[in-house]
């Protein structure tokens, strides 16, 4: 167990260096390709999926305490519903916003889930219902790569089918990385030290959401 969380916090602290970008070497790869290359989109969707730090942050962050595999399934469902509906639409029409900001949105994404995991918002008297939340968050996790996309010269031609063929990808790496997640957290909550170690795993997940967002809100200032 003190792997997994030496591990979990590794990857909380790198989180921000990660999230959403599209490699330069996969960039180019996309330029190049002209019509319908469905096996190409799918399999970067999954690569971007199983190395989206701040997907899998927040989805974790969301699964954390949940122990009926149903909770699990509505949450995923919800979380991949809308960032299907903002990843396709906003690349097809073309719908517009400033990448910095939109990431400094799902990096608060990651803050608000871990926050309210350590008891934050009930302390608050915010009492969300956690649905609403997360499929809002997932329309804005999917807006997020959209704009990464929208920087990106795609031919036309096969568009869309390339945007579901991406989708689908995504979607497909999220359960292998939610399944590895899921094994995780079933044998960790065996542990006697678990109550403890979510504390302090939760805090490093609050402070990967919170470089994030300085990260990005950094790279809007300095652009302007």
């Amino acid at each position: 167990m003190q792997i997994l969380l030496w591990s979990t916090l590794g990857l909380l602290i790198t989180s921000f260096a990660f999230a959403h970008g599209v490699a330069e070497g996969d960039a180019n790869f996309l330029q190049s390709k002209e019509g319908l290359q469905f096996w190409p989109y799918f399999y970067l969707g999954a690569k971007h999926m199983v190395t989206g730090y701040d997907h899998l942050l927040f989805l974790g962050g969301v699964i954390f305490f949940v122990s009926r595999l149903r909770d699990v399934g509505i949450y995923v469902s919800l979380f991949a519903i809308g960032h299907s509906l903002t990843l396709i639409t906003g690349v097809w029409l073309n719908i517009t916003a400033n990448a910095y900001l939109v990431d400094a949105v799902i990096g608060f994404s990651v803050v608000y889930k871990a926050f309210d995991n350590l008891g934050g918002c009930s302390r608050l008297g915010l009492n969300i219902p956690p649905e609403p939340m997360v499929f809002v968050f997932g329309l804005i996790h999917g807006f997020g790569l959209a704009t990464k996309l929208q920087e990106l010269a795609l031919d036309p031609n096969g568009l869309i089918g390339n945007l579901l063929a991406f989708n689908i990808g995504v979607e497909v790496g999220q359960l292998l990385a939610l399944l590895f997640m899921l094994l995780g957290l079933v044998v960790w909550r065996r542990s006697r030290r678990f109550t403890q170690q979510a504390i302090f795993a939760n805090i490093a997940i609050m402070l990967a959401g919170l470089l994030l967002i300085g990260y990005q809100l950094s790279g809007y200032y300095l652009a302007h």
